[in-house]
């Protein structure tokens, strides 16, 4: 797939501001098969995110092609997780709402361009956790194929989360980008830490 960051030159990687425990790994390495199956659930949901993003603002030609080569790429890594999740023999989840997610969303403010940025800088966290996330089972481990695809899977969310504050900052100036950024790392810090640890992306 095309390199996302080729679109703009990197922009400053999303600092969370909680680090998801190191029990964990040991967690998800223990119970691999939920985790995958709900790794997959994400990808599908976040690629078709992308495309809503499209849908909703028609009149922003810089995110719309930001945003389908987005969900090209996660559409791709759907189709990559969906094989390993068919070769052990499970099968994929229904839609279940993510109590993480709803909760995040829920902060996003009213007012189109409120809404806009909000979203933008909310879908570029989860990505941020996802790396934070996706590192830690490529350490978990042991050497082989998953051991690498998760290594490069965790290189990819950090392209993702680097791109949303691109988007952001092509059309909001920089101070109102990062306060906000700043504001919604505060909420996301007690969101992760208030959910028990489970087998899952988020």
């Amino acid at each position: 797939m095309q390199n996302l960051r080729k679109i703009e030159t990197a922009a400053q990687k999303i600092e969370l501001l909680y680090t998801t425990p190191s029990e964990w790994k040991e967690i998800a390495v223990k119970n691999f098969d939920l985790f995958i199956v709900d790794h997959a659930a994400c990808e599908r949901k976040a690629s078709a995110m992308g495309m809503q993003f499209v849908v909703r603002y028609p009149d922003k030609p810089y995110l719309i092609e930001a945003m389908i080569r987005f969900a090209r790429e996660e559409l791709y890594h759907f189709h990559q997780v969906c094989k390993w999740v068919l070769k052990r023999g499970l099968n994929l989840a229904s839609d279940e709402k993510n109590i993480y997610i709803n909760a995040l969303l829920s902060k996003v403010r009213n007012g189109r361009e409120e809404h806009f940025l909000d979203r933008l800088l909310v879908c570029g966290i989860v990505e941020a956790r996802g790396h934070e996330r996706f590192s830690m089972m490529a350490e978990a481990l042991e050497p082989g194929e998953l051991k690498t695809f998760y290594e490069k899977i965790s290189l990819a969310e950090t392209e993702h989360h680097e791109l949303f504050i691109q988007i952001s900052l092509k059309y909001f100036n920089e101070e109102k980008v990062y306060a906000r950024l700043h504001e919604l790392l505060q909420v996301e810090a007690e969101v992760i830490k208030s959910l028990p640890l489970r087998p899952a992306v988020h």
